[in-house]
């Protein structure tokens, strides 16, 4: 189980190969793309506001299961999300995740293979994708972020692309029941002052989705 943890918390530039790029397009771009079209009625605004090259980290806001995803669907490259280690201690979701192109991350603290790793996917073709609020917030409600996506875009010099989500926490199942929203803004400088870009993406997020930021207990600070 340890090497387990390890593997899937340290990433080669081998594993972000085509036959992933691949996968994730397949289940993605094709598979959910259908659902979040027919179901969802998604509806993108701000592509242009996304770089052409992957010198950038992409932060949503975080409201149900189904954010990863559908970021990956709308996005033009492929997308490799962080995801808490104990998903992977799960036999066939750690295989279908990994695949997807995430990888384990200890939310008490981003070690020194999370940031191996994040070097790594800015090095690929691939990009990385967190949520600052570390967890699943509540629709409305921004909840308070940990400075470790701010920490990680200055050590990788990379910008944060802000992403609003509104709509994914409803569950529907009929053809055009629900209705999802994602709103990219533009990027926003990454700096040394980690406190300035935490409260430049929590402003932008709240014009983004028009949720309120609301202060609750940090789960993980993350890179400082």
């Amino acid at each position: 189980m340890t090497k387990q943890k390890k593997q899937y918390s340290s990433r080669q530039a081998s594993q972000y190969n085509k036959w992933r790029a691949l996968f994730q397009f397949l289940v993605c771009k094709i598979g959910y793309m259908i659902r979040l079209k027919l179901v969802y009625r998604i509806e993108v605004h701000g592509l242009e506001n996304v770089p052409k090259d992957n010198n950038y980290i992409i932060c949503p806001n975080h409201l149900s299961s189904l954010d990863p995803p559908m970021i990956v669907a709308v996005m033009p490259r492929p997308v490799a999300f962080m995801a808490k280690k104990e998903l992977f201690e799960i036999p066939f979701l750690r295989w279908w995740i990994d695949w997807l192109g995430a990888f384990a991350v200890n939310r008490e603290a981003l070690g020194p293979s999370t940031i191996k790793t994040v070097k790594i996917i800015k090095e690929s073709k691939w990009v990385l994708g967190m949520f600052p609020e570390g967890t699943r917030g509540v629709p409305g409600e921004i909840g308070t972020p940990t400075k470790g996506f701010a920490g990680l875009a200055r050590l990788t010099k990379c910008n944060i692309l802000p992403v609003g989500i509104i709509g994914s926490n409803e569950v529907k199942r009929m053809p055009f029941s629900g209705k999802i929203i994602i709103n990219i803004g533009k990027p926003i400088p990454y700096d040394k002052d980690t406190d300035m870009v935490v409260n430049k993406w929590l402003e932008e997020v709240q014009k983004l989705t028009g949720f309120k930021h609301v202060e609750k207990p940090v789960e993980a600070e993350g890179v400082k």
